[in-house]
């Protein structure tokens, strides 16, 4: 069920979606996500597949914030066919992790104190210096926003504003990078057991997505079975799943007698199966955790579907 429009008679444009604090973090957002793409794209430069991400993250942040933005000032969000509190709570999540690996990768590959070879020189550098700052503070205002609009113990609110909500948008983040160690050179099709631990995997993301397409579509009340019930059951599913590849994946990939325990010297820098394979391991702990956590929060959440 989506959100029902405004009663007649009140004003057409709301100006608290820019006054608020939560409106003053979306609007800082569109200054600081422009800002930032438009110095790595003037003068910055990006390359390879980390630049494209990164490019691609603030565009698509930037986008969907204008467009929260216009639909909260004109009121249009009555219109649209979805939970409109559950929109805005899961992307400022996705929004924030998107943006705080964007913070990481670009400075990472692309921001040195040294100039740049000519004709990019330090004109180059300082551009790709100063939209590292701004990709650092990006990250931070939709940081803010999730902050701000996070349910507060006892509070009822939408589904995606708690934390059990938030960590689902967390939770298929960390499966997509379980997901690229996997395509890249991990090996994953040797044993069975490495191929049960990729079904665990694929499983658990199409539900947690699922779930998070029925908060924000506010289809959750036409399931049959009440909803947090049933969040509940799949979280602990999601548990079990998870402890298991925790404990296969590592056996027959670092076990000398399935893998290899250590490094292979001779592995290439880059494209070293074995680091795919411990990318892998270490975030399936990370997941398992944020099942753990989540599983625990909830147990408590009350949250109203069509908010």
């Amino acid at each position: 069920m989506g959100s029902t429009m405004e009663p007649p008679g009140g004003a057409y444009l709301h100006l608290g979606a820019v006054t608020s604090p939560v409106g003053t973090a979306r609007m800082l957002q569109l200054v600081f996500g422009c800002t930032t793409f438009s110095l790595v794209a003037h003068r910055g430069g990006f390359a390879g597949v980390q630049g494209t991400f990164c490019m691609a993250a603030w565009g698509f942040c930037f986008a969907l914030s204008a467009l929260v933005v216009a639909c909260e000032f004109t009121k249009l969000h009555g219109c649209l066919r979805l939970s409109w509190g559950n929109f805005t709570a899961a992307f400022a999540m996705l929004a924030t992790l998107l943006c705080a690996t964007a913070a990481v990768i670009y400075p990472l590959y692309f921001a040195h104190l040294q100039c740049l070879p000519e004709p990019a020189g330090c004109t180059a550098r300082d551009f790709r210096l100063a939209a590292s700052i701004f990709a650092g503070l990006l990250f931070l205002v939709y940081a803010s926003e999730v902050a701000l609009t996070r349910a507060r113990p006892g509070q009822v609110a939408s589904y995606m504003a708690t934390v059990s909500g938030l960590l689902k948008i967390v939770q298929a983040f960390v499966a997509c990078i379980i997901f690229g160690a996997l395509v890249h050179d991990s090996r994953y099709g040797r044993y069975v057991a490495t191929q049960w631990c990729v079904a665990v995997y694929s499983v658990c993301f199409l539900a947690t997505v699922a779930v998070v397409a029925l908060s924000v579509t506010g289809h959750t009340g036409n399931l049959g079975c009440p909803f947090d019930r049933l969040v509940v059951v799949y979280t602990f599913l999601a548990v079990l799943l998870y402890l298991s590849a925790a404990v296969i994946w590592p056996v027959f990939c670092f076990d000398p007698k399935y893998g290899e325990p250590r490094r292979p010297p001779d592995c290439p820098p880059g494209s070293c199966f074995w680091d795919s394979q411990l990318v892998i391991a270490i975030f399936t702990y990370v997941n398992l955790l944020l099942y753990i956590v989540d599983l625990a929060y909830s147990q408590r959440i009350r949250f109203v579907a069509t908010l």
